[in-house]
């Protein structure tokens, strides 16, 4: 008997499961009790996902079209890695690990951390091929219950923290040094709103406009990268105006920090500078076979991007003396330029071309954070579900971009601007560290579920040393940042506490999990109603998810007419109703026409 002839016999057992076949889009239903998985497959070639029945619907035919290739892939990785970390970040870690030898093992930590996430994310896209967003679907299937419980803590700190003011602001600085500028704290604000409302006007145009864009920045990218590199290596060889270009590598371990806020502060930093080489799994349901796609790029631009870190740290290194650089900040790169060409016309060049990789950056990182966040939307967990997945009017999730857009500018605005690019990296990557722990963990408990309902072994599997590795990092990155600096209370890396984003990204989280309850068990508690979830079809074939309250004395005739995924079925001729996009339920029954949305 084969596999999917077991599902139908269990499909025809269960009270609530359906059997139209996956070939049309509508889901089979195999599980036992309230556990119920959705077996679905969309149009982008790859084999049907078998999820939870209350995650978000598959999209048999993506609204955002199929754009992405192996290039793509590539680029979208590279963009978004090789953004402002590599130029902005080197300074801040040397500083606190305290020698060039330390730092070298740390942006080597900081790859193999990346490549065991990178595993743990293709084990999970095995699983759940034809889902954008990462980690939303992520902690949506391995955390079911609570019902909605990741989904809407994900998706509110999604919303609450997915802004860009961090590189918005290192690309306004970079944009000042080419002509000599300091600028004012409201001049560095000024021109970086300026620099992300161009950024989403391009992306907002047209999705595969976007990814040309977006591949052209990367390609100039790559070729400053190596072009630093490859400086840095004619720099150690003695053949610039540096003097002693070997200095600082006769004793590379002299005056390696033992502070722990220190070395947790850099890992911080690295991490953040290999942030992207996921980019591509949020947009999984975009891509053609996504499984060997993203596998094959997603590691070579890693490796790429890991071999250009080392030598572009190899050039800083040996062109600046260790205490300017330590004291450099955000602009480490400029000081090179400086060091080894001079104050010149070369200099305000290479300037130009940083600040075009943060360009660059922008514009990967925003597709990809545009894919996280109308993922979220079609959850069902964030208010207006039309709003976040809707293509229209240029068939681009425009609804995510003007809502970055919109907490970019207050964050740009918000924050002292000497402390703002430190203290929003550290608010962003802390929260971000506790869902990576979450993630990891979760692997496992896919993994029993998947075992204990003889659902087939996804075609990609993490080694378990890999999938601990993973996760002991990522502990380690939510619980040292606790520790004090040796300086003092005031002595981290703002001007203020140390702590401050530490638990401004706790308190967010708190925060959500607080809505959470109060939403979805409280106030239907005291108002006599309970939460179910339905589907949406838009006008655009987008569709989502929305939750409606349902009173009590409804519920068990909701249950009855609604399969798992909460689509109407029609007890006459046993097909599934949806909702139009105009807000109508095709076959509606009294208790649907009766609801609140």
């Amino acid at each position: 008997m084969t596999f999917l002839n077991r599902l139908r016999r269990s499909g025809s057992n269960e009270a609530q499961a359906t059997s139209t076949g996956i070939s049309h889009g509508q889901p089979e239903f195999i599980g036992d009790g309230d556990v119920k998985y959705a077996v679905e497959q969309s149009g982008n070639d790859s084999g049907p996902s078998y999820q939870d029945a209350s995650g978000a619907p598959v999209e048999v035919k993506s609204p955002l079209g199929y754009s992405v290739g192996g290039v793509t892939i590539l680029f979208l990785n590279i963009s978004m890695m090789i953004g402002t970390g590599v130029y902005s970040t080197p300074a801040g870690i040397l500083s606190g690990v305290g020698s060039p030898g330390l730092a070298f093992i740390y942006w080597t930590i900081g790859f193999l951390l990346s490549a065991s996430s990178l595993a743990v994310y293709l084990e999970y896209m095995a699983y759940f091929p034809n889902r954008s967003g990462s980690e939303v679907v992520y902690l949506e299937q391995a955390y079911p219950k609570p019902r909605y419980l990741f989904p809407t803590v994900f998706a509110l700190w999604m919303l609450i923290l997915s802004f860009s003011s961090s590189n918005c602001i290192v690309l306004a600085a970079y944009l000042f040094q080419i002509n000599g500028h300091s600028p004012s704290p409201w001049e560095l604000k000024g021109v970086a709103i300026a620099a992300f409302t161009v950024v989403i006007i391009v992306l907002g145009i047209n999705t595969r406009f976007a990814y040309r864009v977006s591949n052209a920045i990367g390609v100039v990218k790559l070729l400053t990268l190596i072009f630093v590199a490859i400086t840095g290596l004619v720099v150690l060889g003695g053949h610039t105006r540096v003097e002693d270009p070997k200095a600082n590598f006769r004793k590379p371990f002299s005056g390696t920090s033992s502070q722990p806020y220190g070395l947790t502060t850099s890992l911080v930093y690295i991490y953040f500078s290999y942030g992207g080489y996921n980019n591509a799994f949020n947009v999984v349901n975009e891509v053609k076979n996504p499984l060997k796609a993203i596998k094959i790029y997603s590691a070579i631009s890693l490796s790429i991007v890991y071999v250009l870190y080392l030598f572009a740290n190899v050039a800083y290194i040996a062109a600046v003396p260790l205490a300017e650089l330590k004291s450099s900040r955000q602009t480490a790169a400029s000081l090179f330029f400086i060091k080894v060409f001079g104050s010149s016309g070369a200099v305000k060049g290479l300037n130009f071309l940083i600040a075009l990789s943060a360009f660059g950056n922008l514009l990967a990182g925003n597709i990809g954070i545009s894919r996280i966040t109308r993922e979220c939307g079609r959850q069902g967990v964030l208010p207006y579900p039309r709003f976040w997945a809707s293509t229209r009017p240029f068939g681009t999730p425009f609804g995510p971009y003007l809502i970055k857009y919109v907490l970019t500018v207050l964050m740009i605005l918000a924050p002292p601007a000497g402390d703002a690019f430190n203290f929003i990296v550290s608010l962003q990557q802390y929260p971000y560290s506790v869902f990576n722990v979450f993630v990891a963990v979760g692997v496992y408990f896919v993994r029993s579920r998947r075992a204990k309902l003889g659902l087939p072994r996804g075609e990609f599997r993490a080694w378990d040393v890999v999938v601990v590795f993973n996760i002991l990092v990522n502990l380690y990155l939510v619980i040292m940042p606790w520790y004090p600096p040796a300086s003092g209370r005031n002595g981290g890396n703002v001007s203020f506490w140390y702590g401050t984003s530490t638990v401004t990204g706790i308190a967010v989280i708190i925060l959500c999990v607080a809505y959470y309850f109060i939403w979805i068990y409280g106030i239907p508690y005291w108002r006599g109603y309970r939460i179910r979830q339905t589907t949406i079809v838009l006008q655009d074939g987008a569709n989502t998810h929305t939750l409606v309250k349902v009173p009590l004395d409804q519920l068990a005739e909701w249950d009855r007419t609604h399969d798992p995924s909460g689509k109407l079925i029609d007890d006459d001729s046993g097909l599934e109703g949806d909702v139009t996009g105009d807000g109508q339920r095709k076959g509606a029954t009294t208790v649907d026409n009766e609801l609140k949305v």
